[in-house]
Order: C-alpha cells, then structure tokens, then sequence
C-alpha cells in the first residue's frame, strides 16, 4: 500500500511541477488551468483511502503555502500581501488537524514531504500574475481531490473535510479569477 500513497502523491506534485512550469513560461497568455486532469487520482477505495486523501491534502495545503511564503517576499500590492500573511496562518491549522487524524486513524506520525512548487521568478510587474495564475492551479487540483475522495469514502470527517476545502476553493477561484481579470485582462 505504501506503493499507492507515494503515487498519489506523486502525481500531485508532478502536476503541480509541470503545469507550474509551463504557466510561469506561457505567462501572460495563460491558459485556465496549468494542470494535466488526468495526473489526480487517489487510487481505489480501500482501507486506506482516507490516509492517501489526508497525506495528499497535507501536501496540498503546504504548497499553498510555499507559493504564499514567495508572494509575500515579492508582491507589491498591499490586499496580495494581506493574502500571503492569511494563507501562512490559516493553512498550518488544516495541517495540524490532518496530523491529528493521520495519528488518531492509522497511527501514522510520519511527516508528509513538502511539494515542490515552482520558482515563480523575480518580483517585477509580471508576479503577481505568475502567483494567480499558480494558486489558481492549485484550487483547480485542489477541487479535483475532493471530488474524487467524496465518491470514494464513506468517514464522515473527511467527507466534511472535502466539502469545506472544496467550498473554500471554489469561492477562492471566483475572487483570484476576478483580481487576473481586473489587473491583467486574462
């Protein structure tokens, strides 16, 4: 099975390494979404279904954060900059309780990985289009897992997890989509 839970994994990195890549040299005629759909899968629903969800969404969640700690390093704008600060406070305390469950569950006190996140380059006037267009990425990939765990477990905590997490991607994508809109025309 650890086979499985690395592959998850994998793929979701993987995904969020090229499509990152790929956004950063395509910017600004940037396309919706810098992600392959194909690359997000859990796997089959099975006992530890809700282990490789909880071990993804750890990643997921310290990617997010790893683009924020770069946005708030590079960003010009105050309301981007207000962003940042948010993500890195609010994102720790998904993070914990997943390391809860993860103990509490399987007795799993291993550290997930970090993502690796692309280098969304230097602070010029592109960067705050760089990181949209990143974070927006993310939520899609994000949306992604959650659909996918909702079909397949039947633990009410992570069902409620997926639908909070994806609630909150989906409104994020609608603010981040209109802040590109607006500053960018994309």
């Amino acid at each position: 099975m650890k086979i499985s839970i690395y592959l998850a994994v994998g793929l979701v990195i993987a995904g969020a390494v090229l499509g990152i890549g790929f956004g950063y040299y395509l910017t600004p005629e940037y396309q919706v979404s810098m992600y392959e759909r194909n690359t997000m899968d859990l796997g089959r629903a099975d006992r530890t279904l809700d282990l490789r969800y909880v071990n993804a969404m750890i990643s997921h969640h310290r990617g997010a954060m790893l683009l924020a700690e770069q946005l708030s390093s590079n960003t010009t704008r105050p309301g981007m900059k207000d962003l940042a600060k948010n993500i890195l406070k609010e994102e720790p305390v998904a993070i914990a309780e997943l390391y809860a469950w993860k103990k509490s569950w399987y007795g799993d006190t291993k550290s997930v990985r970090d993502p690796i996140v692309a280098n969304l380059g230097p602070s010029d006037d592109k960067f705050d289009l760089r990181f949209l267009n990143a974070i927006i990425a993310h939520h899609e990939v994000g949306i992604m897992m959650t659909k996918e765990t909702r079909q397949k477990t039947s633990r009410v905590e992570i069902l409620n997890n997926a639908d909070a997490v994806e609630a909150f991607l989906v409104n994020g994508l609608t603010t981040l989509k209109g802040l590109r809109s607006d500053w960018y025309n994309i």
